[in-house]
């Protein structure tokens, strides 16, 4: 009875043994996570953390941003509130007579709050092809022009005398620098679609 039950555990030893083995080569199923693809075009509201001038930051400055609310795709929060967002000064116009100074803000990476860094091709979006200022000075002039006014009377129109307005002239002052302060809202616009390859779970 003994051998009996000794073969019979050796048996059940020798099968396991190469059931496990067999384990070993076998790809276990994975989960299904392709990431998510925010298009070129997406706005990303944020607010600015630090002043930004023409004046003082030269190109190449280093710049942070922070999202002021959660941005959703179906049901998945791909950036949550608080994310931030780092990138530079691309570009700096100085200041000229008729002209105030402008700048392009490049963005190119974001930083969620576990530390996971996506790259990302984006700007500080503005409706003057993301410049920022360069703006039309105020005028270094101003010129009289009379303007007739005529009035009816009956059946005759009557020309009163003349009034004198003042207009721009032709000249303008030289332009200023231009200033993002800090704790100003703004928008990123995505120029390129941002491949999302990982997500905040509660």
């Amino acid at each position: 009875m003994k051998k009996i039950i000794l073969t019979l555990f050796l048996i059940l030893g020798i099968a396991s043994f190469s059931y496990a083995e067999e384990l070993d080569n076998v790809q276990l199923p994975m989960r299904d996570y392709d990431g998510i693809e925010l298009p070129a075009g997406t706005f990303i509201p944020i607010i600015n953390t630090q002043d930004i001038s023409t004046e003082y930051c030269p190109e190449g400055y280093k710049v942070k941003f922070i999202a002021t609310n959660d941005l959703y795709l179906h049901e998945t929060n791909i950036i949550p509130k608080g994310t931030e967002f780092f990138g530079y000064i691309e570009k700096i116009n100085e200041p000229v007579i008729g002209t105030h100074a402008s700048m392009k803000i490049k963005i190119n990476k974001m930083l969620l709050s576990d530390t996971f860094e996506i790259p990302i091709k984006g700007y500080i979006y503005t409706s003057n092809n993301n410049l920022i200022g360069g703006g039309i000075s105020e005028p270094a002039e101003y010129v009289k022009v009379p303007h007739f006014q005529q009035r009816f009377q009956g059946r005759f129109w009557t020309t009163r005398g003349p009034t004198l307005q003042i207009r721009p002239g032709g000249k303008r002052k030289m332009g200023e620098h231009t200033r993002v302060n800090a704790g100003e809202d703004g928008l990123i616009i995505l120029t390129a679609p941002a491949w999302i390859t990982h997500t905040l779970t509660n």
